[in-house]
């Protein structure tokens, strides 16, 4: 081969090399800068074009040190020495790109003996710098949240172990930080809700959320908590987030309980009680509202009370609402006019906002007073010829309750000459005693309020007989005098008496069992818890649990054979919504579930029709049949409850038990008067249970196979 020619291999090696340099350039994703010695960038790759933000003609024989503004002194230093004199550097520093914006990155100098420029091998690293340093504000943020968190918090590992606990979670527990780590999340649960925790650790395994409430026990007793688990939030940690929801609980029910009594005296109510918006429309009235007002609750409903005034009334009516919303309240009497054309005076009292930001208005009649005042007045004589030839006892007595004249009846129901009567106060005439004055003052102080009062007197006459003397006085009734009729309603008292323990005698098979068995259900807890404590105890105290157990049985005797029995409410049927009835009853009994480890597991078809019933009475009914279901398994189990429409224009209510199981010969004789299959039952909740439902027009079908439990279909017509 001639010497005047060479091979590929046989080229200058530092120009081989800047063809392999070239060549890394072209294809390096990583950005490359090529400095030679005196600063000067000779050559850049795409990539690093792209991080200084700028093009390859304006980046070429810029001094490399323009991009490295940000950089201290001593540090640029540095790199000189290694573009002077070779070797090799690594930094983390920052560039400042053509547009000012400054970029995290990891630096690498280069330069080797074989060639004379050097190598910047430059790595962005600002996503990752600002998610180091986010990672870094989270977690302080986070350890902040945890400490200084109201609600408790808890990192727990699979197993249940306790591994961190916050403050508010020590708090919650009644117990020191260093406690709280040595123990499990178990061990703060009652032992039937152990099921729970089961349920929330296969939810976390398996990354998933869980929340819900549960009871946790402690020194103070138990707590109800709202919970929220998250999975592996820390070190393959789990967290779990507690807020104490005692209070609202217990807040809850007792508002439950304000607002049943609310409805009660509502509806139960003598006086006639109107709730209306600000336009005056009725939004809401009782029974006695609907019988003075003479409609119904449909026609009420879509009217104002403005609507009854009497026309000529009606410019005093519309005053009084105008000083109503100066004043917030108002008490007037004004003539209202009825649909069936009857007019009545009715005396009424107004309060603004005064029901859930409602106005209320009650009303009462007193238009037989003033019908009784009008013809009074409108003759003397005629009340003369009244008051001495009426059958009633009538006495005129002044303001100081001094008798100033009485009729000759009332003269024979006292038993007293006239001109005895005459000046005597009514005190002494009635022997009121010095514990009978508060009654008696009331009384007197109604009658000067109100114009009307009315008083029963037991009297003791000289035979001991009890004399009963009923006093109605109208305050005022001519010229400073009261007239206060008396009747001697003794042989009514003793017949109603009559009447009272004939109609309980009637009733007391029914009624009064009833009531037993309501009564019996707290004393067979407490019969129950007394057997655990005597099985705990020993036999050294057998005697006191043998003469407790003697007694409460003897309670209970004498319970079901003399029960009085109470005034029955009447039954007012209305448009039902059954799915909410059925929920009320489910939370009711939610406790009492609990404590059975019995769970309720229920289906409601969407778009029910409403039911014209009694709800309270249908409550009765499922709190009967699911309380038996709860107690027909002791162990725990589901209860199913279902409720639907069926084709034949009816609502199916279904509620399936888990227990054992009643053999068909005994389901037939299911709602009998004091079959049970109960030990100690007495068979009435479910023999007033079938007379409800058919009083509702509705049947009752019972399926129960031995072993695997019992269903309740009850069917209601839609209509």
């Amino acid at each position: 081969m001639s010497k005047g020619f060479k091979t590929e291999h046989e080229k200058d090696p530092i120009r081989l090399e800047k063809e392999m340099l070239d060549e890394v350039l072209s294809v390096s994703p990583i950005p490359i800068i090529i400095v030679k010695e005196d600063s000067t960038i000779l050559e850049a790759n795409v990539s690093a074009c792209q991080l200084l933000e700028v093009s390859h003609s304006e980046l070429i024989h810029q001094p490399y040190y323009l991009f490295f503004k940000s950089v201290p002194s001593p540090i640029l230093s540095q790199y000189e020495l290694i573009i002077k004199n070779g070797g090799e550097l690594e930094d983390e520093t920052l560039v400042s790109t053509s547009t000012g914006v400054i970029k995290h990155v990891e630096l690498t100098i280069k330069k080797s003996e074989k060639y004379p420029h050097s190598l910047f091998y430059i790595r962005d690293v600002t996503k990752e710098k600002e998610k180091e340093r986010n990672d870094h504000m989270t977690l302080h943020m986070l350890t902040n949240i945890f400490e200084y968190a109201a609600e408790g918090i808890i990192l727990f590992d699979s197993r249940g172990n306790i591994q961190d606990c916050n403050h508010a979670f020590s708090k919650q527990v009644h117990l020191k930080k260093e406690e709280v780590l040595k123990r499990d999340i178990r061990s703060f649960v009652p032992q039937n809700f152990y099921y729970k925790i089961d349920k929330v650790r296969e939810l976390l395994n398996s990354n998933r959320k869980a929340r819900g409430e549960i009871p946790i026990q402690h020194a103070e007793g138990i707590s109800v908590v709202e919970f929220t688990t998250s999975p592996f939030v820390h070190h393959q940690l789990h967290m779990a987030i507690l807020r104490d929801v005692t209070e609202k609980r217990q807040m809850e029910i007792q508002l439950k309980r304000s607002e049943e009594l609310f409805k009660d005296l509502f509806e139960e109510a003598i006086d006639a009680i109107v709730l209306w918006d600000h336009d005056g429309r009725v939004l809401k009235a009782n029974h006695s509202a609907l019988k003075i007002f003479e409609c119904t609750l449909s026609d009420i409903l879509t009217k104002k009370i403005e609507d009854f005034v009497y026309p000529l009334e009606l410019n005093k009516f519309e005053a009084v609402m105008e000083e109503l919303k100066i004043t917030g309240a108002v008490r007037d009497e004004v003539l209202f006019l009825m649909p069936n054309n009857q007019l009545k005076h009715l005396e009424f009292t107004s309060k603004l906002h005064s029901v859930d930001g409602y106005n209320m208005t009650i009303f009462r009649n007193v238009s037989e007073r003033y019908q009784m005042e009008k013809e009074l007045r409108e003759s003397e004589e005629r009340f003369r010829k009244i008051f001495e030839g009426t059958l009633d006892g009538m006495i005129l007595t002044n303001h100081y309750c001094k008798v100033v004249d009485a009729n000759p009846v009332a003269c024979k129901i006292l038993n007293l000459e006239k001109d005895t009567l005459i000046g005597k106060d009514v005190k002494e005439i009635f022997g009121i005693k010095k514990e009978e004055r508060k009654d008696y003052q009331t009384y007197i102080q109604t009658l000067r309020e109100e114009g009307l009062a009315n008083i029963l007197r037991a009297v003791t006459k000289e035979d001991d007989r009890i004399q009963y003397i009923e006093l109605s006085s109208k305050y005022n009734l001519l010229s400073n005098l009261n007239l206060t009729v008396l009747r001697d309603v003794t042989d009514q008292m003793e017949m109603q008496e009559q009447l009272r323990k004939s109609d309980t005698l009637t009733v007391v098979g029914e009624l009064a069992a009833g009531i037993a068995h309501e009564i019996r259900n707290p004393m067979t807890a407490l019969k129950g818890f007394i057997q655990l404590l005597e099985n705990s105890i020993g036999e050294q105290h057998a005697m006191y649990f043998h003469v407790i157990k003697s007694e409460l049985q003897r309670i209970e005797s004498i319970i079901t054979e003399f029960l009085i029995l109470a005034k029955p409410q009447a039954v007012q049927y209305q448009e039902t919504n059954l799915i909410k009835t059925m929920k009320d009853t489910v939370e009711l009994l939610n406790a009492q579930a609990m404590m059975h480890n019995v769970q309720f597991n229920e289906y409601y078809q969407s778009n029910l029709s409403t039911l014209y019933a009694e709800p309270n009475q249908l409550k009765q009914v499922f709190i009967n049949i699911i309380k038996n279901a709860i107690e027909v398994m002791p162990k725990g189990g589901y209860i199913s409850i279902s409720i639907e429409e069926t084709e034949e224009q009816q609502i199916h209510i279904c509620i399936k038990d888990e227990g054992s199981g009643i053999p068909k010969d005994k389901v037939k004789k299911l709602g009998e008067p004091f079959y049970t299959t109960k030990e100690r039952g007495t068979g009435l909740g479910l023999m007033v249970s079938f007379k409800i439902i058919k009083e509702h027009r509705g049947t009752v079908e019972v399926e129960s196979e031995v072993g695997a439990g019992t269903a309740f279909h009850i069917y209601l017509p839609k209509k």
